[in-house]
């Protein structure tokens, strides 16, 4: 698939319905998860950190965070989304910039949040937030095809401020462009129950805390156009990690080693990853 139809096909899926996007974290989860049914892909931040070595959280710079998506996108013949943080910069430039940037390595879209990269988390004042927004969604317009630029309200994931401002926030941001509208972990299904009757725009939704008790089909009843995961599956392989080697280590127990793929399935996702049949590589 050309990099224009990829584009094209990825501003379609945020059109109408539901659907899964999951985060790979290197050339060979993007194959596999290309090969199992996947209709787009995204970066996750934390994620890639993890295979860096280091921690979540402002791990890792825009330079690497753009090399990593270009491999992604080279690895199989999906749509790749990135997972860019704060837009790594705390201007409204900067995360025109990145935009840009994003787009140039092929990328068919990004997500900014409002936290600010430094210890504790603190969001950018309401303002400054939208500035920022603003000029991100401009510059993906300016590029005269399609980018679904997300704007991200994660104050509510990490104490920053309650419901209700980020629910004023995603307003705001969908006022001042964003394509879709994201604010991870909300308390429960009735919190983002609320969070999609207050705005229009499609809204992504993260596979993570409360909503994991949630299926695919419950979140698009909610409404839900995206469903994310995130870290997530990076985290429930590195728990595989913890477990599996701890017990070997510390009990000599190799149960944790019980459920494993065969080599040759695992050879065949990949191929199959590589080279989707039906796609126009």
């Amino acid at each position: 698939m050309t990099l224009a139809k990829r584009h094209q096909a990825f501003h379609d899926l945020h059109q109408q319905g539901c659907f899964v996007i999951p985060n790979p974290w290197d050339r060979g989860s993007a194959r596999m998860m290309a090969a199992l049914g996947a209709k787009a892909l995204a970066t996750s931040s934390a994620a890639h950190a993890f295979t860096l070595g280091r921690a979540d959280m402002g791990g890792i710079t825009r330079d690497e965070a753009l090399a990593h998506a270009a491999d992604l996108i080279s690895a199989t013949p999906l749509p790749v989304s990135g997972d860019f943080e704060n837009g790594f910069g705390d201007s409204p430039e900067d995360v025109a910039e990145t935009v840009r940037l994003a787009a140039e390595v092929g990328l068919s879209g990004i997500s900014v949040e409002d936290t600010q990269m430094v210890a504790g988390t603190p969001a950018y004042p309401f303002d400054l937030a939208i500035e920022r927004i603003r000029a991100g969604a401009s510059a993906a317009r300016a590029l005269n095809r399609p980018f679904i630029f997300c704007a991200r309200a994660d104050g509510v994931m990490n104490g920053a401020y309650d419901l209700a401002e980020g629910i004023r926030r995603l307003q705001a941001f969908e006022a001042a462009g964003a394509d879709l509208l994201y604010l991870p972990v909300p308390p429960g299904r009735a919190e983002l129950a609320r969070v999609l009757a207050s705005v229009t725009k499609p809204v992504n939704a993260l596979a993570a805390g409360p909503l994991k008790t949630l299926t695919v089909a419950d979140l698009a009843a909610m409404g839900v156009r995206r469903i994310s995961t995130g870290s997530q599956i990076a985290r429930a392989t590195h728990a595989v990690i913890r477990d599996s080697v701890t017990a070997m280590l510390g009990q000599g127990s190799f149960a944790g080693l019980a459920a494993t793929a065969p080599g040759d399935e695992i050879d065949a996702l990949l191929a199959q990853g590589a080279d989707l049949e039906g796609y126009d590589t």
